[in-house]
């Protein structure tokens, strides 16, 4: 199942570079949000799923959608469509396992995921977590280097990318710190609305419309039946089964996955600077993670 997740996760790339030729970003990522929440919501009267109580879960829920939806899926769609190749925003998004895993190793306990005293950040990240960090960014400038020089990638769609993985590394942290356990489906609902109240306004000063190609509809009915209730729930029952941290260590295969498919599919270049690239970045991010997937080391960070 982790793999197959990895292998669902991949494709929201491609879909994003087969979309992007018949479609404002915000406009195809509004017309998204609109059709998951209308499918969220059968599946919710046919399964009478429980909705939060609360208030302060809808918010914490609808923060969340804000930051991995709006954000991240915002930030990547339009840098696609400012003319990024898939495999190049999935290597520069595929950065955030090493954001969030520094982020839980600096901010952890004395004598956890580190061993530093506490609030001294920089000792608490282990001499491997470094190299895996130093490893992960030669492997992205040997990337994106390239890139900018055939001109795929410029200043406005690197900062587009750039956005978006702040947002998802944000997201994530905010989701553990302050969601708790609910149902995906009612949860996946709240989210999706809240990314379409940011969303749709920004939609509204784009100028290109949308044609209805073949190419255009596949990528809508896979980014709704897909990605959002496939893929979504996929994790939450991964995650309920206790392979999470098996996830997050795969999550590091997205990028050269996400390679592979634009090559077979757009015919992206592949080079053997970009193999080096993507496998010194793999390295870097299994490093730099490792640290806090070790037995119990989740528990003690989590808490």
């Amino acid at each position: 199942m982790p793999w197959v997740f990895v292998l669902i996760w991949s494709t929201g790339f491609v879909v994003a570079r087969l979309g992007m030729p018949h479609a404002p970003p915000l406009r195809f990522l509004s017309t998204r949000y609109a059709l998951s929440i209308v499918c969220f919501l059968i599946w919710i009267a046919a399964s009478r799923a429980p909705w939060p109580r609360s208030r302060s879960e809808w918010l914490h829920l609808a923060v969340v959608g804000v930051l991995l939806q709006a954000g991240y899926l915002g930030g990547v769609w339009s840098a696609v469509k400012l003319g990024m190749g898939a495999g190049t925003a999935a290597l520069l998004v595929g950065l955030q396992p090493v954001l969030t895993a520094l982020w839980v190793t600096a901010h952890a306990p004395s004598g956890t995921a580190g061993g530093g005293a506490a609030g001294d950040a920089a000792a608490r990240i282990t001499a491997r977590q470094w190299l895996g960090l130093v490893l992960g960014l030669a492997g992205l400038v040997l990337v994106v280097w390239r890139k900018l020089d055939t001109g795929e990638v410029t200043a406005f769609s690197f900062s587009l990318a750039m956005l978006a993985l702040v947002s998802i590394t944000a997201g994530t942290l905010y989701q553990k710190r302050f969601v708790r356990p609910c149902d995906v489906r009612t949860a996946g609902t709240i989210q999706m609305l809240a990314a379409l109240v940011v969303t749709l306004p920004l939609a509204l000063f784009e100028h290109e419309a949308m044609v209805m190609d073949p190419e255009l509809i596949a990528a809508i009915a896979w980014s709704v039946l897909g990605l959002t209730l496939g893929g979504s729930s996929l994790l939450y029952l991964l995650i309920q089964r206790g392979a999470a941290t098996q996830v997050s260590s795969l999550m590091y295969l997205v990028p050269p996955c996400t390679a592979l498919m634009a090559w077979l599919m757009f015919d992206e270049p592949f080079t053997l600077m970009m193999a080096i690239g993507l496998a010194l970045t793999a390295v870097g991010v299994a490093l730099v993670t490792a640290a806090v997937q070790q037995p119990g080391a989740a528990q003690r960070v989590g808490d």
